[in-house]
């Protein structure tokens, strides 16, 4: 799905995609150490190692800040997602999911600020970011119609809608049960992913 860029502008030298990475960078360190309520353009600043005009060349505000990490975890998502699509070749649906989930809890446990901000879900910042869980769908919908030989339709786009929000509940769930995700909450999500999508896509 089309999404607005949260940026007021565009990098176009390495230098200035260099400090914008910087930014976001010290962005979503900060997340985890302070929170988004605490989190200030200055204090991003002064952690990036740039002057505060340039945090305000790219972002208006915190929201909008945020708002780019969010959909920077979103890109690299897809790119890891993909890449696993590429290494387990035609294995079908179910290595598919268990690919999808992993990279997510990698993510999860790993991304700095990834806990907070995800792909939006959990700050509601910028116009459009109401609806994550949509573009996530949508966009796994895209990678998977492929290999599992159905058309991107809206039958399609409604099972992996239903599957992402039901995933996304449970993850969250053993996440606030467990800091590492509880893994018996875990493996209840993957079974229910399973008799559910196996009753549309087998």
């Amino acid at each position: 799905m089309p999404h607005a860029t949260p940026l007021r502008r565009a990098p176009v030298q390495r230098r200035s995609a260099e400090r914008l990475t910087r930014i976001l960078d010290a962005c979503a360190d900060l997340l985890d150490e302070v929170g988004y309520d605490a989190l200030t353009t200055r204090a991003v600043a002064l952690r990036a190692g740039v002057p505060i005009g340039s945090v305000y060349r790219f972002f208006g505000n915190k929201r909008a800040m945020a708002d780019a990490l969010a959909q920077r975890n979103f890109e690299r998502f897809t790119e890891r997602v993909t890449e696993r699509l590429k290494e387990t070749g035609g294995g079908g649906w179910r290595t598919a999911m268990d690919a999808v989930l992993e990279e997510y809890l990698e993510m999860k446990r790993t991304a700095p600020g990834f806990s907070l901000v995800d792909f939006g879900n959990q700050i509601p910042v910028g116009i459009g970011q109401a609806q994550p869980n949509r573009r996530v769908a949508d966009r796994l919908t895209d990678l998977l119609s492929g290999p599992l030989h159905r058309e991107p339709d809206d039958d399609l786009r409604r099972t992996f809608l239903i599957a992402v929000e039901t995933a996304d509940a449970l993850v969250q769930l053993a996440f606030r049960v467990d800091p590492q995700g509880d893994e018996r909450i875990i493996e209840e999500m993957r079974t229910m992913l399973r008799a559910y999508l196996g009753r549309v896509l087998d």
